[in-house]
């Protein structure tokens, strides 16, 4: 898995996987905005960032 893959996967399950810093870079790219750490334990961000990530998160290759 990419770190990409991983900051993909954890904005839309909400369970961190990979390294922090991809996931948060990520989040803000796809919020269009800087995101506070503190943020991330509102369930309205994390909601938005599921809904956003959604098509990332599905488009996912799996390769065998």
């Amino acid at each position: 898995m990419t770190r990409e893959e991983a900051a993909i996967v954890s904005a839309y399950t909400g369970i961190l996987i990979g390294g922090f810093d991809g996931f948060h870079e990520y989040a803000e790219e796809l919020l269009g905005r800087p995101v506070f750490t503190h943020e991330f334990g509102d369930s309205e961000i994390a909601q938005e960032l599921k809904d956003k990530s959604k098509q990332d998160f599905v488009s996912i290759e799996v390769v065998e």
